[in-house]
């Protein structure tokens, strides 16, 4: 199965239902906006790190008529990030040891007032989550739909999981008073990362209210890979509007890193 259609089916099972047509390309177009502003920022021969996502997706499409000629050092969150940016003419290579990056344009799906993020729907939080701690800045573009007062109010928390440990770890976070769904494709089957892991998505009993300590709590298990709250990893969140505006709102200075 191609990287472009498992992150479809990752989607699929994360996300709410259908949006009316009308409401469907509003968001497509704020999209849009988000991800052609955040190319603003891009500059020859920068090292990116690209993200993963509907919203990272038209960033990328961005890029490629933005930078036609392949000057930049690109590497991918995912598989399907690196198929969509070599079928639009944009290089990317293998993660290197002694990797850094100047810029990581990600998309999220929640922000919280503090930039703090629910990120993973397309399944790519591990490699999403190493990029951005290799990143000098990390900006987000998001739509409307994705601005929260707290996180975990619209969508679950992905956690990738080893799949050896699946069982044990679901029914440790159902004890702690979550609701645990194992993530499956369309088709029934468990869905398994790029990494060969297996996310369970967590639906908190309230909002959360410290997403750090949530985070340390949830990444204590043996067997737990990654989660996807992404706590201090944005330093701007770009808010792209239907008519094509942006809002930009900044980490706010002293903010730990």
């Amino acid at each position: 199965m191609s990287g472009l259609r498992r992150v479809a089916l990752a989607r699929r099972v994360e996300e709410p239902g259908p949006l009316p047509r009308g409401v469907a390309a509003d968001l497509e177009r704020a999209k849009e906006a988000a991800g052609q502003r955040a190319v603003t920022l891009v500059r020859p021969g920068m090292h990116l790190a690209l993200g993963t996502g509907s919203t990272a997706d038209h960033a990328l499409r961005a890029l490629a008529v933005r930078f036609p000629g392949g000057v930049l050092d690109c590497v991918a969150s995912s598989r399907a990030t690196e198929e969509l940016a070599r079928s639009r003419g944009i290089a990317v290579r293998p993660l290197r040891d002694d990797d850094r990056f100047d810029l990581m344009i990600d998309g999220a799906d929640e922000v919280a007032p503090s930039l703090d993020l629910t990120k993973g729907a397309g399944g790519a939080l591990l490699r999403e989550k190493l990029l951005a701690g290799l990143s000098r800045e990390r900006v987000i573009v998001v739509d409307p739909t994705k601005i929260v007062d707290r996180l975990g109010s619209r969508m679950p928390v992905p956690v990738e999981v080893v799949p050896f440990a699946r069982g044990v770890l679901a029914h440790r976070f159902e004890t702690d008073g979550y609701r645990v769904a194992r993530r499956l494709t369309a088709d029934g089957a468990p869905y398994v990362t790029d990494n060969g892991n297996e996310i369970l998505d967590l639906r908190p009993a309230r909002p959360i209210d410290d997403p750090a300590a949530v985070a340390a709590a949830l990444s204590a298990p043996t067997g737990v890979v990654a989660t996807g709250l992404f706590v201090g990893l944005a330093d701007r969140v770009l808010v792209g509007h239907p008519d094509g505006s942006v809002d930009e709102r900044r980490r706010s200075a002293g903010a730990p890193r």
